[in-house]
């Protein structure tokens, strides 16, 4: 049988007549008493449109809660029959959201209409079911209107005289005009009416929509609840809610990613008041939770030539209630190497959030460091300060200041290095996934001004990296990704830089298929010759194909280039070295588990043989 149904998806607006299939059983107590044992069996769903339509098709088998319930193989006759009749409004909605207003829906099972099968009277089996659907004609706008508009309201040209008459166009259009008044400074800008009606001789909508932009609002106080250890006066500071100033909607989500970025809260809810205050001003409610005040956690990278990266790091958030993170780190390298010895830092790291802004961050930071490389052995100390500024999502911008000593044995004996720097540094990170990027790019470039003493020369120190992602295929499967680098020390002698400014070239940063910080230069001279050492400008270049074979196994081939050179802006002797390799990444919660195998590529100045990396995350 057919019945009628008018449905009203616009709040007081009815849209039309949609036809479906909808019946009831003949008896109340037929279910109670229908039907025997219930029979689980592989089901065959058939979804067929009139006139072949495959858009319409594949979006009435995403919506379908049939289609869902037998994804995930639930095949019971009753999940089967439940989830056809809720089908029949989904169906609906779907076909309503792209323009058809006088669709007929039939949904079988088994040749039986679901509608006519009463709730508890489900068949004993089900085999196969079958959704026919005539959409009936497309209807489109006669009138499209909306007013009172803001000015830069982002009212979608779809919402026009003349095109599809979706009611997911009408619903977009309204939330757009209600969120321009409100970018304006109008935050209880609401719809005032509406009126859709649909003509089904002429298969046209009729569509008004009238704007009550409100009052322009002022930011009142922030009222706060639920925290424990955070004082009030740090949690209002960091929050950074700009109270006696105009209504924006992005102030708020500052406020939030503000809050987030502290670590502190297991959640944030903020909330506008109902009412408006003298003025019309606005309270904003925000009611936090504490998350626990310490973390862990620990990294792994491991070569075969390298040997061994053990990572580690212990935090506390909101260290003296002001939001306060102190983060330690260890790090322990080149762990059974063949070509150095073993490798230790820690570093001990204090920040401070809302320091003089509420988007920027003071640091204080203590670094040791035990470096035993082929040539040489160092052991450093760093003393530093800074402030970190988040204007944006993608922006990063870092000031510092820090003491670098550094004590180098070599074959010329011990030297010291004493340094004064202004590290700084700007990041721009628009990739879609930090740990597993698909698109995007990243661009970071770093300049270390720094005077030396006792013998050190003063110099300049250029670091720059830029990466892109780029991806095809369905659901991105394919992706092409690149890196270069670039750096170079300005204005002092090889001999007298600090080894740690110094540039090399090799292992799983850099280049793979060659052992970690292999490639450098020979300058520096010794007793018994020219010793081995990093050189004063670096190029480096990178690129990736990445196929995501599976949902959770990707596998991946590279290239990777590198050269050194002795002298500034890239002169001088140089020398080079290139690594092809291929891996498999596994993806897990926490980013993919990286697998590669890489060997020398060309007659490079470096060979060591195959490598075999082992780690967390992607390459870059």
């Amino acid at each position: 049988m057919r019945a009628y149904v008018k449905a009203m998806l616009i709040a007081g607006t009815a849209l039309g007549c949609g036809t479906m299939a909808l019946a009831q059983s003949s008896s109340p107590f037929s279910g109670l008493f229908g039907g025997g044992e219930e029979i689980e069996g592989p089901v065959d769903l058939d979804i067929r449109v009139d006139g072949g339509d495959d858009g319409i098709a594949n979006a009435i088998r995403n919506t379908s809660l049939i289609a869902g319930a037998l994804k995930e193989e639930r095949n019971n006759p009753q999940d089967v029959l439940a989830a056809a009749r809720a089908d029949y409004a989904r169906i609906l909605g779907t076909l309503y959201d792209q323009g058809y207003y006088s669709a007929l829906i039939f949904i079988t099972l088994d040749g039986v209409e679901a509608a006519e099968i009463a709730p508890l009277d489900a068949p004993a089996a089900v085999t196969n079911v079958v959704v026919t659907v005539d959409p009936g004609p497309r209807f489109r706008f006669s009138r499209a209107a909306i007013a009172p508009v803001a000015p830069d309201s982002d009212i979608p040209d779809e919402y026009a005289q003349g095109e599809t008459a979706g009611t997911g166009t009408i619903k977009s259009a309204a939330l757009a005009g209600v969120d321009g008044w409100r970018n304006q400074g109008h935050a209880k800008a609401d719809l005032a009416g509406q009126q859709i009606v649909a003509d089904h001789a002429q298969s046209t909508v009729d569509s008004q929509i009238a704007l009550n932009p409100g009052p322009a609002v002022t930011f009142g106080k922030l009222n706060m609840t639920g925290y424990k250890r955070m004082k009030p006066r740090r949690l209002h500071k960091i929050a950074g809610l700009p109270e006696g100033e105009g209504f924006d909607p992005e102030e708020l989500e500052d406020v939030r990613k503000r809050l987030r970025r502290t670590g502190v809260f297991s959640a944030i809810t903020l909330e506008e008041a109902e009412t408006l205050g003298p003025g019309n001003t606005m309270d904003v409610n925000l009611t936090v939770v504490e998350d626990k005040p310490r973390r862990i956690g620990a990294g792994f990278e491991i070569s075969n030539i390298d040997g061994a990266q053990i990572s580690a790091y212990w935090m506390h958030r909101n260290l003296l209630g002001g939001g306060e993170r102190l983060r330690i780190d260890a790090e322990v390298s080149d762990i059974g190497s063949d070509n150095s010895g073993r490798d230790e830092e820690i570093t001990f790291r204090i920040d401070r959030p809302a320091t003089i802004t509420a988007d920027t961050t003071a640091y204080v930071e203590t670094e040791l460091a035990k470096m035993r490389e082929d040539d040489y052995d160092s052991d450093a100390v760093t003393l530093g300060l800074g402030f970190t500024h988040i204007p944006n999502d993608d922006l990063t911008i870092d000031l510092g200041t820090e003491y670098y000593y550094e004590r180098v044995t070599d074959d010329n004996g011990r030297r010291i290095f004493k340094v004064l720097a202004f590290p700084s540094s700007v990041t721009w990170d628009k990739r879609d996934e930090p740990t597993n990027a698909k698109s995007g790019f990243y661009l970071d470039g770093e300049a270390t001004p720094f005077k030396g003493f006792d013998g050190t020369d003063s110099g300049l120190r250029l670091d720059g990296e830029a990466r892109g992602y780029y991806s095809i295929l369905p659901e991105d499967r394919l992706t092409f990704a690149g890196r270069a680098r670039a750096g170079s020390v300005l204005g002092s002698d090889i001999q007298n830089t600090p080894r740690d400014y110094l540039f090399y070239s090799g292992g799983g940063g850099t280049v793979r298929g060659h052992s970690y910080e292999s490639l450098g230069v020979e300058e520096i001279q010794g007793s018994d010759g020219p010793i081995k050492t990093g050189g004063m400008s670096i190029f480096n270049a990178s690129a990736e194909i990445r196929y995501q074979l599976r949902e959770k196994i990707g596998v991946v081939g590279f290239v990777d280039y590198g050269r050194v050179w002795t002298d500034e802006a890239w002169s001088g002797d140089s020398g080079w070295h290139a690594g092809v390799g291929a891996g498999v990444r596994y993806d897990t919660p926490i980013g993919p588990l990286r697998f590669d195998i890489a060997t020398p590529l060309g007659n490079g100045d470096t060979d060591d043989g195959v490598q075999v990396y082992l780690g967390l995350g992607q390459a870059f």
